[in-house]
């Protein structure tokens, strides 16, 4: 099943700026994932973060907290999703969107909680890392994007 994470995107001139420019361009990764090619997606996510320039710290969490918003994805949403990385000049930004859970296909109320924090500290790492989360649910699944600044050339 291809996964689009436009659908969950707000309509130009609502405030998501950003998002809106991320579904637009080509990402440097676009990668669907299930419970047995987790490893695989830390490895290719680790291999094209370090080509954006992050230095090797800051890529570790990059890589740390797509897992844990994948391994959310397929622990509480349809046990598969997919990534999608943008390089955009200033910031690097990832989406993880899953197809929401089983029963949401049969027609399931919306669900307010997703991916629960009180599991476990995932989403409290994510935000620690990340420099900004946005998450958002609905009856088609949920949608994680978080972002990280990229070095600027003064920086270095």
């Amino acid at each position: 099943m291809a996964m689009n994470g436009d659908a969950f995107l707000p309509r130009p001139g609502s405030g998501a700026g950003r998002a809106m420019q991320a579904s637009a361009l080509t990402p440097i990764l676009d990668q669907e994932f299930d419970s047995g090619t987790l490893y695989g997606l830390r490895a290719a996510v680790q291999a094209h973060v370090g080509q954006a320039g992050l230095p090797e710290d800051r890529a570790s969490e990059v890589v740390l907290a797509v897992h844990e918003l994948a391994a959310n994805a397929v622990a509480h949403g349809a046990g598969h999703g997919r990534l999608r990385i943008w390089d955009l000049a200033d910031v690097l930004s990832c989406e993880v969107v899953d197809g929401g859970p089983p029963d949401a296909a049969n027609g399931a109320a919306e669900v307010t909680d997703p991916w629960p924090a009180e599991d476990g500290h995932g989403l409290w790492l994510v935000r620690k890392v990340a420099d900004q989360l946005d998450l958002r649910s609905g009856s088609r699944g949920t949608r994680a994007l978080i972002t990280f600044a990229l070095p600027r050339p003064e920086d270095d």
